[in-house]
Formats: structure tokens, sequence, C-alpha cells
């Protein structure tokens, strides 16, 4: 915890810069693939070449993006096969933790989803989708925490930067296929209310029709995403 009294040091270009393109990451402005070249973003952002590509060095170690000798920065493209396994090892370790955290006994932890949830609420109705998904990721994180096993916490929180990608192409994909942005936190809401009564079985069947499934299909065999 910080002492009172201290004094915050305000963040750097380089933090800056990195945000900004971050947020265009996970918004869906810039696409898996989309290459950044740094005379428009330095045009863009307003600062020069080296703090650029110092952000640049920080988003390719977070997995956001991939820098190539002579290719230049583009932004991670996972295949196929990269968001089945991702989705797939996700969706396990959150019905694990269903498993061992529902009916839910502290009830601290599902006020750490009730927070997160809420987050979400604030950012899709300002429209703030790169926050969305960072919320998105916080309210299944609260779900894994149901379960009160720190290695397993651990376990899913190594995923974050893969999944953060996952969740960016996910929500990109509904929102243009056929769900706005209120209906996509009201799933939540509603998977939340399901944890709530504490019918561990009817949380797992929830998860099951949550919507990554259908997601991880459009991506596997070439299909739009459909409705849950």
């Amino acid at each position: 915890m910080r002492p009172a009294g201290a004094r915050l040091d305000p963040p750097s270009l380089v933090q800056l810069a990195a945000e900004a393109i971050r947020q265009q990451i996970l918004s869906g402005e810039l696409q898996p693939g989309a290459r950044l070249i740094e005379e428009r973003l330095t045009e863009q952002l307003g600062i020069s070449r080296p703090p650029l590509r110092e952000a640049l060095r920080l988003l390719q170690t977070e997995g956001l993006i991939d820098v190539q000798p002579r290719r230049g920065a583009t932004v991670t493209r996972l295949s196929d096969q990269d968001v089945f396994e991702i989705l797939t090892l996700r969706s396990a370790l959150e019905r694990l933790a269903v498993e061992l955290g529902v009916p839910v006994t502290r009830p601290e932890r599902l006020e750490r989803c009730r927070d997160a949830l809420a987050h979400m609420e604030e950012c899709a109705s300002r429209e703030d989708r790169a926050n969305l998904v960072k919320a998105g990721y916080a309210f299944h994180s609260a779900i894994v925490s149901l379960a009160g096993h720190r290695r397993l916490e651990q376990f899913y929180q190594s995923l974050q930067r893969q999944l953060l990608i996952c969740m960016a192409m996910n929500l990109y994909a509904r929102e243009h296929y056929y769900e706005d942005l209120a209906k996509h936190v009201r799933r939540h809401r509603d998977l939340l209310e399901v944890i709530e009564a504490g019918d561990p079985k009817a949380v797992l069947d929830e998860l099951a029709k949550h919507g990554e499934q259908s997601f991880t299909q459009h991506l596997t065999k070439g299909r739009r995403p459909r409705p849950d």
C-alpha cells in the first residue's frame, strides 16, 4: 500500500502511447494482422519515433503485437487452432471453478463479480469497447476466484494476454453479426444471476451456452457466430 501523501508519478510518454495503441487493439479498431506504420502512429499520437518504438516493445512483451525484422510491427494474429486451444482451456478452468466454488459461501467473492459487471455496464453505456473487454476479463476472472483455489487463479491469470485478444475478437464478431453492447453485458448479468442462485449444474449449463462455443465454431469452421 502506498504511504499517505506519497507522490504519484505521472505516466510516461511511452506508457501513454502504449495505452493508446492497446485501446485501439482491444476495441477492434486495429484488427489482428493490421500493420502498425510508424509514420502514421507518430503523427496520430504526436510523439517521436524513440518513445513509439519503446511503446511497441512494451506491447510486444504483452503479446498484443508481433515485431518482425524488416517487416515491422503487426497486431497479433491468432490461428484458428490458437483460438480453439485458448477458449477450450478457458472453458475447462471456469467449469472447474464453478464445480469447486458454487454455491458461493464467501459473499465477498460474489462482490468481485458484481463490481466487474457494474464496470462492464458503465463501459457499454459509453461504448468504450476496449475497457469493456478488460472488464469482461475481470468478470470471468472473478468467476474463477469463486473457487478459492490459488493455483487455479494463477493459471487463469497466465492466459490473460491471450484471452484479451480472443475476447476483443469475440466482441467485435458478436457486435457486427447479431449482438449490441447492451445485450453482450446482459448475457453476463444472466450468468451472474444463475451463479447467485447457487445451483452448480445450472451455472455449468449457462456457461455452456454463454457464447464462446459459438465464437469458436465461427473461427474453426468458417461460419458466423450464431445467437445462443
